[in-house]
């Protein structure tokens, strides 16, 4: 981060805004909604400016800046069109420890204004570290249309029975759970449709039988979260949603580090990835770090790439969760298979080359593969192969001896869909060679089929 963002409160704080143009005016604005006292220092002022010294709203002195205005300032902006003014303007300040902007001018800022969304009491700020002003409204007016000014209201609602919940709830994690229950549900729903007398109503109800739901709030839980192939845009609203209401965070090496950001901050995270010839924890370990901490009662948040429960493991994770009867909810993920396909440009299924398509794992055991090879050469199929790295020499002589072209054209997709994704495209018989030849790194798909074919006219990542 180039810049902490912070709030500061300028109620009833002098501020000094240096120029008199229309830019020095909406600075001046902005000071007004934070309620501070705002003073302008300028020999002239645009009619902007006048409107807001004829409501009262600022101070005007007229005249040039000097040193002596800065007494008992707590920060000041400079927006004037000439250099030296702006310069001195932050010398004088910085002289005196006052945090000191000057418009357009980042490298004279302690501090920058950001794009700034009002749902008072909820302010989102965005800021583009002033590279890039234009772009941070731009941001600002997308999350305009996601939060509509009902949030205040939702937020005044919530700041009101703050104090009640906290003399109600005696510990912070149940009223943590609590206030997500509130702002999840209906409460929420009601006040943000504009119906603040019965959520308000319902609030109560909620806060009324606390007491009897204390062993409810205290219930541990486990989410399992498919986290997609990599990209992190792909990852569905209730896996975001999840992820942020977590305690802790067991996540595999397929995870990347964007995801991980996304994670709730104040959640422990574990990782117990596994990877070839390799395993960091053995999945019977991890089916009871899920289990022990869920009857702690914590929130607990296994993240795995791809989709759990397409040779995930998912399966047995939560066999183990459901014969101890804890609690759990399975999030679906992108997939690798399709995530990587559609990023590559090859479509798995198509009307002209594949009526079908069929995903298997080609995981050496022993250096052998167990698959029904017949089953995998079957004409007008496309066929994904997770995990085949480590034997695609085996996989190409076993399709070949089972009756697959040796010219069937077949892609490798490394570390697909992220900005590291490399996709190579070959035949089935070259494929081996060619892995070796380029080095090829897991995480690594194998696509094989004619759909391949099309890879070249569709890609587009």
């Amino acid at each position: 981060m180039d810049y902490l963002p912070i709030f500061i409160d300028l109620k009833d704080r002098t501020c000094l805004v240096v120029g008199g143009g229309d830019i020095a005016a909406r600075k001046a604005g902005l000071l007004l909604k934070a309620q501070a006292t705002v003073i302008l220092v300028a020999p002239e002022v645009s009619a902007t400016t006048q409107a807001l010294i004829d409501k009262g709203e600022i101070n005007w002195l007229k005249g040039s800046f000097s040193s002596e205005q800065l007494s008992n300032v707590r920060l000041v902006i400079a927006a004037t069109d000439d250099e030296q003014v702006n310069k001195t303007v932050y010398q004088q300040a910085k002289a005196l420890n006052i945090w000191v902007n000057v418009a357009d001018c980042p490298e004279l800022c302690d501090f920058i204004l950001p794009s700034i969304l009002d749902r008072s009491p909820i302010v989102v700020a965005v800021s583009s570290g002033g590279k890039s002003p234009i772009l941070a409204r731009q941001l600002r007016a997308r999350l305009e249309t996601l939060i509509p000014p009902t949030y205040g209201n939702l937020a005044d609602l919530v700041g009101r029975y703050r104090d009640v919940v906290k003399e109600k709830l005696a510990t912070l994690g149940l009223r943590r759970r609590f206030w997500e229950t509130v702002l999840q549900g209906k409460v929420a729903d009601h006040v943000l449709a504009g119906r603040e007398e019965q959520g308000e109503l319902l609030l109560k109800s909620l806060l009324d039988q606390a007491d009897s739901n204390v062993e409810q709030l205290e219930q541990g839980e486990v989410y399992l979260v498919g986290a997609g192939p990599g990209d992190p845009e792909l990852l569905t609203f209730k896996a975001l949603r999840l992820m942020q209401q977590a305690d802790i965070v067991f996540y595999d090496r397929l995870v990347s580090k964007e995801i991980l950001a996304l994670v709730r901050r104040e959640a422990e995270q574990v990782y117990v990835g596994k990877q070839r010839a390799w395993h960091s924890v053995r999945q019977e370990e991890i089916n009871q770090l899920l289990l022990s901490h869920a009857q702690q009662g914590k929130r607990v948040l296994r993240l795995k790439g791809g989709d759990p429960f397409i040779f995930g493991r998912g399966g047995e994770e939560i066999a183990t969760l459901a014969a101890e009867n804890i609690p759990f909810q399975v999030v679906p993920g992108i997939t690798a298979a399709s995530g990587c396909a559609s990023y590559a440009g090859i479509p798995l299924t198509h009307r002209d080359y594949s009526q079908s398509c069929t995903f298997v794992t080609g995981q050496l055991k022993k250096g052998k593969l167990n698959l029904n090879w017949q089953a995998l050469v079957q004409p007008n199929q496309t066929v994904v192969i997770y995990m085949g790295l480590a034997g695609l020499e085996v996989l190409s002589q076993q399709l070949q001896q089972h009756g697959m072209a040796a010219d069937m054209p077949a892609a490798l997709i490394q570390q697909g869909t992220t900005e590291h994704q490399k996709v190579w495209v070959s035949t089935i018989n070259d494929l081996a060679d060619l892995a070796q030849r380029e080095q090829v790194q897991a995480p690594t798909l194998l696509i094989i089929g004619n759909v391949v074919k099309l890879q070249d006219s569709l890609s587009w990542f």
